[in-house]
């Protein structure tokens, strides 16, 4: 089920694609962004490089992270205003406190385009690791506890009747690191990452969270809760200049709109913030393996948070008296589920 609330405004853009419509403020108004270095944060890069953030009043600088729970950390205390990552205990724990809500979606699986993958090191495949099923008994990779790798893992261990350990690793590199050295046996992670180390050979893709998990929502828009109830304007503005680079990725990247053309210009901007360290050339494939829909508008599968949120008390990560309440903001954006 569809739900629009009180703060929506939305409208149409072409056939299909939905956006926010910006609210007056005051211009140049400095904001802080948090973002991590991967495609599925490119909404964030097209807003700033195309100025859709300028357009909806705010200048806005990017602050880049290396995992969820410290972006989490920083909306808390004040040094990050929205952010967009994985839902994680930590995350959770934040709201609980007060301190954060989730105003709205970003990355989601869907079916029929590929996305994360469930990895196998070289080691582990070669004894027998070929598929999810035989994760029993494996050492899966995550950042942290209450990570949104620990969800997806314990997620499918669960769908397979198996068990297996988790060992925390601090950093998204480390974990790569980890599983390149069979350190570790497995790992999920999106496809920008997960492809590029299968055709090197070093690890395997063993299976799809898809499969597992097909429609989750892998990463959502979070502010502290000051600005979710005291900061509307600036909020839909945010949301408003957020959306419009959701627009144009998903028309470049995944409808084709601009052809070729479309396509390398978009992976020119993107390649600013994404693999820098690497020549356009070498960077340009795994940006575009990384290609998975962004959620028009912003729009929250409430249901996914719901299991996520569920998953996180169950595991006795968070505290059992959590509700959806404390978590999520609804009223910015259109919420399905």
């Amino acid at each position: 089920m569809t739900h629009l609330n009180r703060r929506q405004t939305i409208g149409l853009m072409g056939a299909a694609a939905a956006t926010l419509a910006a609210p007056a403020i005051a211009a140049n108004r400095k904001i802080t962004v948090g973002a991590l270095r991967f495609t599925s944060h490119s909404a964030s890069f097209i807003g700033v490089e195309r100025g859709y953030f300028a357009e909806a009043g705010l200048d806005v600088e990017l602050k880049f992270f290396q995992a969820a729970q410290p972006m989490a950390v920083a909306i808390a205390s004040g040094d990050v205003d929205y952010a967009v990552t994985a839902i994680s205990g930590g995350l959770i724990s934040l709201a609980d406190k007060g301190a954060i809500k989730v105003i709205g979606g970003a990355l989601s699986e869907e079916p029929s385009i590929d996305g994360q993958k469930i990895l196998a090191s070289d080691a582990a495949y070669q004894a027998g690791l070929t598929s999810p099923a035989q994760l029993g008994g494996k050492t899966f990779g995550m950042t942290t506890a209450g990570s949104s790798f620990h969800y997806m893992g314990s997620k499918v261990a669960a769908a397979e009747g198996v068990e297996m350990s988790f060992k925390p690793l601090q950093k998204v590199g480390a974990v790569i690191g980890a599983l390149k050295s069979g350190q570790i046996d497995a790992w999920s992670i999106v496809p920008h990452i997960a492809k590029p180390l299968a055709g090197s050979g070093a690890v395997h893709i063993i299976g799809n969270i898809s499969d597992y998990l097909p429609n989750y929502q892998v990463t959502t828009v979070f502010t502290s809760s000051t600005n979710a109830s005291d900061e509307g304007d600036m909020t839909s503005a945010f949301l408003a200049g957020f959306s419009k680079g959701v627009d144009d990725y998903n028309a470049t990247m995944i409808d084709k709109a601009g052809g070729d053309d479309g396509v390398n210009a978009m992976v020119d901007l993107i390649h600013k913030y994404v693999y820098t360290d690497r020549p356009r050339e070498k960077a340009a494939p795994s940006i575009i393996n990384g290609t998975m829909r962004l959620n028009p508008g912003a729009a929250l599968n409430t249901a996914s948070v719901s299991d996520q949120l569920e998953w996180f008390k169950s595991e006795g990560l968070v505290d059992a008296g959590i509700t959806m309440d404390t978590l999520v903001d609804a009223s910015y954006v259109k919420t399905v589920g």
